[in-house]
């Protein structure tokens, strides 16, 4: 099962580049973050026609929403309720016998002030409660946590470390509340098991820099972290195969986000 993960930023904007990819990297599931929309504007006959029929979705007017898409069926699994504010942040189900929660957490504002910036005592209480919740659950269910995470974990996932500890997606108060959720389930990040330090690994790139490649002031903010019950999957093959779709962010109008995903072998 290939499961890709995305941050689509207007999923009607990127219906057809939603639709090549699929063409070109054959996910069976596929998670999207900001779609932008409610569930009644979603494109669902372009995904239809895309293979992927079997619908999650939570959206909301403008502002955040998330999906996933699937050649096979989804059952419901209950919500992470890991948002105060009720926003359409994240999506869970059951597929192929594996629990998926979808994901996309606050950006957190400009500051890392949890006093003087609500928005990122709202990320730093999102990360409290979804922490709390895998805390709790049985490491040996398999289990995905995907989606953007707004949060760039390692010093080879940005493009500065030391210039990147004071903006908001790097600073020490969410490294270590990343590092927190990795404990809690024991998670292993499978992009990371691909691709290992130190070697340089985004998934983001700023729309502000004309060639994101020759600027390559990159941040891996997409995540796909599994469950110690998905460790044989995973790893069924020798190693794990996850990838970062670079090649998408040069596509013409872009998401700002490049898809990342995994195969695993159930």
């Amino acid at each position: 099962m290939r499961l890709a993960t995305w941050n689509i930023n207007s999923v009607r904007l990127r219906a057809e580049q939603v639709a090549r990819f699929v063409r070109e990297q054959a996910p069976d599931v596929l998670c999207l973050q900001e779609i932008k929309c409610q569930e009644s504007e979603f494109p669902t006959q372009a995904f239809i026609d895309m293979g992927l029929p079997h619908l999650a979705i939570r959206g909301q007017k403008g502002f955040h929403g998330v999906a996933i898409a699937s050649r096979l069926p989804l059952e419901p699994a209950a919500d992470l309720e890991a948002c105060r504010e009720g926003h359409a942040r994240s999506v869970s189900v059951k597929v192929a016998g594996i629990e998926v929660h979808n994901l996309y957490i606050p950006a957190g504002g400009d500051t890392p002030d949890r006093e003087g910036n609500p928005k990122f005592d709202h990320k730093m209480d999102f990360f409290e409660r979804l922490t709390a919740n895998m805390a709790a659950r049985d490491p040996n269910a398999p289990l995905i946590l995907t989606g953007d995470l707004n949060v760039a974990p390692g010093e080879n996932d940005v493009w500065s470390h030391r210039q990147m500890l004071k903006v908001v997606s790097h600073t020490p108060p969410e490294l270590e509340a990343m590092a927190r959720l990795h404990a809690a389930l024991n998670f292993i990040d499978l992009p990371r098991e691909a691709i290992p330090e130190p070697q340089k690994l985004y998934s983001w790139w700023s729309y502000r820099a004309a060639d994101f490649r020759a600027s390559n002031r990159g941040l891996r903010l997409d995540h796909i972290l599994a469950s110690p019950g998905l460790r044989q999957a995973a790893f069924a093959t020798g190693s794990v195969q996850a990838r970062v779709h670079d090649t998408v962010r040069e596509w013409e109008k872009p998401s700002d986000h490049a898809p990342v995903s995994v195969d695993l072998i159930l």
